[in-house]
């Protein structure tokens, strides 16, 4: 298990969730805190309305690659200057990055990766290379594997494999491994694989 693997399976271990609903996570099994006093500490307290708020950011934030907080409060006062409701904004924010869009479409087996691929120009976005894994995608644009990253096993294994349901709001065509980003998505529309409230992150904020 790589240090990488390793790390990302820390986040939802010290969050109690599987957050990628991986058949692979500890957390499957070992349900209580990491660390030497995990098992002992009979397990996880209840929380404080600010825990509540504050595990709610944690668990969206780590979902989407463990955003670094300045990167991730950014998302959140834009989502915040738009009109209507906050926490849709939010959502729909955090789906048009090209990271997880192309996580979405079964090319990259996870968050993590998909970034890995972006950032080693693997990712082309309406024909022009794109290594930037926050590039904000908009609607009609398309999403495709460069020509010379087509072969690369891990990508033809995960497409091949189909892990994940490809949600409404793309089109795949997993054979030619590309995609087009086809609306932005309500929170009810992405399949998250543990129970997101995106409306405890926006009180957290706006405390």
């Amino acid at each position: 298990m790589t240090k990488r693997i390793k790390s990302k399976f820390k986040i939802s271990r010290r969050l109690g969730e599987n957050l990628w609903g991986r058949g692979k996570d500890p957390q499957n099994t070992k349900n209580y805190a990491p660390g030497m006093h995990g098992p002992a500490s009979g397990g996880r307290r209840s929380l404080s309305n600010f825990g509540t708020q504050l595990m709610a950011k944690q668990k969206l934030k780590g979902y989407y690659g463990n955003i670094s907080e300045k990167q991730f409060r950014k998302i959140y006062q834009e989502a915040i200057r738009r009109k209507g409701d906050t926490s849709e904004h939010l959502i729909g924010l955090l789906e048009r990055r090209l990271d997880i869009v192309v996580y979405r479409l079964n090319i990259a087996p996870t968050v993590f990766a998909a970034r890995q691929f972006i950032n080693h120009k693997h990712i082309k976005v309406n024909g022009k290379t794109v290594n930037i894994p926050s590039y904000r995608l908009k609607e009609g644009d398309e999403i495709q594997v460069c020509e010379k990253s087509k072969n690369m096993p891990v990508i033809l294994e995960t497409s091949q494999k189909l892990e994940r349901d490809i949600p409404a709001y793309l089109e795949a065509d997993l054979k030619a491994l590309k995609g087009k980003f086809l609306r932005t998505p309500k929170f009810s529309d992405v399949p998250y694989p543990v129970k997101m409230e995106p409306s405890l992150v926006v009180e957290f904020y706006s405390r």
